[in-house]
């Protein structure tokens, strides 16, 4: 089957996903914005339909005198053992936290905050019950990097100190860190480069949860720093899932430029957006998309059950948010 990127259009950075049986959910960040962080729902990873906010309630969102920009950062999804967790930032409030449900339909927990310092939190589970809960610091007010330490998720305790986890792969600026546990290999996952046209996602794999990492030798794996003649642009922030049928997917941000006459105009509108990619692995290590390369028509093998276009063989029709409206009334 092929479906059109992105996957979820307008100002919809900085996706996580997760599954839960033949369920997806992706988050996004929201910013100033209230409510904060929305919640979507799709079964065949290309059709989305917003399921609500994870943040509905003033007491859980505090946004007083927050500026453009500020706000909640960088959310990241996780479902384990029946019951959803989602981790974020609120740099206008007092920082990380975390917030669970059992039951989507009745709405989020009230957050706990993390001590641990830094934006872009991200919580893994590991196979022996511990869970390590990384973040984007700059510790020495200069240099970025990435640190972890042990969480209770319910209560948002930190159960050892933080300690180092990596300085990233040599692009500035390392965030939006990723733990998994892969065929009982731990990799790391970053988005370095800054989130303008350098953005890019690298990865790094250790035998132990604390490495030592060693990076992956065709790092970065997913950029669009040099396609100067395509209109998507600043790729970057990636999060990974697993299908139901084995295959692996990357959702990430990026932007579509303004195009005339087949120039790149390096000018956008519509604000950064979530795309989708296929990921395949080789020698233990993934490899996004065409070369690493996102592709507004892409070709793969998608989950659940998909709907094509009108006239097509094989185009997945993504669902349609257009509507009229002459201000009349």
């Amino acid at each position: 089957m092929k479906y059109y990127n992105p996957i979820i259009t307008g100002c919809n950075p900085d996706p996580s996903i997760c599954r839960a049986g033949e369920d997806y959910y992706v988050v996004t960040s929201t910013f100033e914005y209230f409510p904060g962080i929305p919640i979507y729902h799709s079964r065949n990873l290309v059709n989305w339909e917003l399921r609500g906010y994870c943040l509905e309630d003033a007491s859980a969102l505090a946004l007083d005198g927050c500026a453009a920009s500020g706000g909640v950062y960088a959310p990241t999804i996780r479902y384990h053992e029946g019951t959803f967790f989602v981790t974020s930032t609120n740099v206008t409030d007092k920082g990380n936290f975390i917030i669970h449900t059992k039951d989507l339909e009745k709405g989020w927990s009230k957050p706990v905050w993390v001590k641990q310092g830094g934006i872009d939190p991200s919580l893994f589970f590991d196979d022996d019950g511990k869970v390590y809960f990384t973040t984007s610091f700059c510790p020495d007010g200069e240099n970025v990097e990435i640190w972890v330490s042990e969480v209770n998720p319910y209560t948002g305790e930190m159960l050892s100190e933080a300690r180092l986890l990596s300085k990233g792969c040599g692009g500035k600026n390392p965030e939006a860190p990723h733990l998994y546990k892969i065929n009982g290999t731990y990799y790391l996952m970053l988005a370095e480069g800054g989130t303008e046209y350098c953005h890019s996602e690298t990865i790094q794999r250790a035998k132990q949860v604390y490495g030592p990492y060693e990076p992956c030798p065709h790092n970065p794996i997913v950029t669009h720093r040099d396609q100067t003649r395509d209109n998507i642009h600043c790729i970057g922030h990636g999060d990974l899932v697993e299908d139901q049928n084995g295959n692996w997917w990357m959702v990430c941000l990026g932007i579509r430029t303004c195009s005339k006459f087949q120039l790149d105009l390096l000018l956008h509108n519509l604000g950064r957006e979530t795309f989708l990619v296929p990921v395949r692995w080789e020698d233990g290590w993934p490899v996004v998309g065409k070369e690493g390369h996102v592709e507004t028509l892409t070709e793969a093998v998608l989950p659940g059950c998909v709907q094509v276009e009108e006239g097509t063989a094989d185009i997945v029709r993504a669902d349609s948010n257009e509507f009229y409206d002459d201000f009349s009334s």
